[in-house]
């Protein structure tokens, strides 16, 4: 529908305000430069972790949190390259080597094509199936992984192994080669980056850190210790284009879905946790949009994948930011420093921004939240244990999949034997009922009434119809009635099992009557034969008021026990 003259004036006013007013520009300024500043050391170690050009992840940092905050639905949502994404980057083999670019720019575009067609179908609501036990566990295991994969560059030491938990084995069995001078600069770092962060220059504290552990190791003897210089090349360049290699695609889908899958879960829990200035949660599908397009974009300007920092998002809110011009001031920034100190990012040291991503790392963990699991149920903690095993043990676009893939499986084999089977007996006409358990067998001329509980799917139909009555023996006269107010949709599988249930009865003399049924369980019972099988005179429809059709099936076998009589 095509939108009037005012309809786009007032669209244009409400986007215009997301940008804040005079009364809060000095406000997003300096939470723009602490964010800006902050990001320029920050982006080039998710680079290092992602294993490519440590400029490659400034570039992401740059475009990302400039493009996220002209698109998401979010305010103050910092849209950078987070420390999961990077991990996941690191175990993707076709974005490294001398023809990697090409890769990186389709893996990041597609990664965003995902976000922005979630984003464009409103399924915002799709994180909430992803089981918080898979979460906890991949994001632990990431912290982890961060850890491991950074012991290299803190130590100096090149392993030849390929796994990471290989690496360290290699590290520990060699400790005779590796530099101390890089584990003395990393070391040093660490320490600056906790004493400084008590001081008043707090978030600004790595930027001090990595500046002085950079300088001590410039003052150390000639290559004792490595700097970004001898990986790549720094100088003042601001992101260029980088066309995706279109023959990637269908390599690189597993990791696409996977950095798309982690990038809007970290993003959906900034949407429901931080409001925009009017007090509103923003809309997870329009954040989903935005992640899109800043990885669009971002894909295009040799950056790597990004989604929401929540870390990035509570410094800005921490420094001041009320508006979305504090991103843009930060990207602005990050400009800025590559321009006027762009040659010097070469002197940094790699050792310097190893023991920052180490420090993340053991931050990352979080200990009350493994806690918690292990407080919750057998089948959280095998959820929580194989999510973290596999995060630890094979490539992390797989493991997240892996993980979410067992907890489906988990869930279902769970929920199937949840289905409980109650019987309800009147002591009184028209009275309450009293719930009882369902009787093992069949008596003849009894009446049963059967209510069950719980999600009547698939696997729930053997649990279903082991609680079910048996027909064993000659049951004349008896009837079961199975109510099924409230099931919108039944199963082939369940169908199949009262369909046969029905037959049972019917061959021993008992009639089986189905109550409540509502109008898609009715369409299905009629399309699939069932209903001809149970008999039409024995399906009652679900009455506007609770107990009604019950009453009917109630009736029914009265009436006919009088004419039978």
């Amino acid at each position: 529908m095509q939108m009037t003259g005012d309809e786009l004036r007032q669209r244009w006013l409400r986007y215009r305000r997301r940008f804040g007013s005079r009364r809060t520009i000095l406000s997003d300024l300096k939470a723009g430069i602490v964010l800006g500043v902050e990001s320029v050391p920050d982006g080039l170690a998710s680079g290092l972790l992602a294993g490519v050009n440590p400029v490659m992840g400034l570039n992401a940092y740059i475009v990302g949190t400039f493009a996220g905050a002209l698109a998401t639905g979010s305010v103050f949502m910092s849209v950078q390259a987070t420390g999961a994404m990077a991990v996941i980057i690191a175990d993707v083999p076709e974005v490294h080597g001398d023809d990697g670019m090409g890769a990186m720019a389709m893996l990041t575009v597609m990664a965003g094509i995902v976000m922005l067609v979630l984003g464009v179908a409103r399924l915002g609501s799709l994180v909430r199936f992803i089981p918080t036990a898979v979460l906890i566990g991949f994001v632990n295991a990431v912290a982890v992984n961060i850890v491991l994969s950074q012991l290299e560059n803190f130590t100096g030491f090149d392993s030849d192994a390929d796994a990471r938990l290989l690496r360290v084995v290699d590290i520990a069995a060699n400790l005779l080669q590796i530099s101390w001078w890089s584990v003395i600069v990393g070391t040093a770092t660490i320490g600056l980056i906790l004493l400084l962060e008590r001081t008043p220059l707090g978030a600004l504290s790595m930027v001090v850190a990595i500046i002085v552990g950079s300088a001590l190791a410039v003052v150390l003897p000639d290559g004792a210790v490595a700097t970004i210089s001898d990986v790549a090349e720094a100088g003042r360049s601001l992101p260029s284009v980088s066309l995706p290699d279109l023959s990637m695609i269908f390599v690189l889908i597993v990791p696409a879905l996977s950095l798309a899958l982690v990038g809007l879960v970290q993003g959906a829990a900034i949407s429901g946790s931080i409001p925009n200035p009017d007090g509103r949660y923003p809309d997870a599908s329009a954040d989903f949009r935005g992640q899109g397009i800043a990885n669009i974009a971002t894909g295009m300007l040799q950056g790597i994948p990004v989604g929401g920092s929540m870390s990035a998002t509570a410094l800005s809110r921490a420094a001041g930011a009320r508006s979305a011009a504090g991103n843009l001031i930060a990207a602005v920034v990050m400009v800025l420093s590559v321009l006027v100190f762009g040659p010097l990012i070469g002197y940094i040291a790699m050792p310097a921004l190893a023991g920052l991503l180490i420090l993340v790392g053991v931050r990352t963990v979080k200990p009350r939240q493994i806690v918690m699991v292990f407080k919750t149920g057998a089948v959280q903690i095998a959820v929580f244990l194989v999510t973290f095993a596999l995060t630890l043990l094979i490539p992390l676009q797989y493991a997240v999949l892996a993980g979410v893939g067992l907890a489906v499986v988990l869930q279902i084999a769970r929920q199937s034997n949840r289905v409980r089977v109650r019987r309800w007996v009147f002591d009184e006409p028209n009275g309450r009922p009293i719930e009882q358990d369902p009787p093992p067998t069949l008596e003849p001329g009894e009446t049963v009434v059967l209510t069950p509980y719980g999600s009547l799917f698939f696997a729930s139909a053997p649990s279903f119809r082991q609680q079910l009555p048996d027909a064993e023996h000659s049951s004349p006269g008896a009837f079961v009635i199975i109510r099924l107010r409230g099931t919108d949709e039944l199963g082939v599988t369940f169908l199949t099992m009262i369909r046969t249930y029905a037959q049972e009865l019917a061959a021993v003399g008992a009639t089986l009557m189905v109550a409540g049924v509502g109008p898609r369980v009715q369409a299905q019972l009629a399309s699939t034969g069932v209903r001809a099988v149970v008999g039409e005179e024995n399906i009652f429809v679900e009455q506007p008021r609770l107990g009604d059709a019950l009453q009917d099936a109630l009736a029914e076998v009265s009436r006919r026990r009088l004419d039978a009589g």
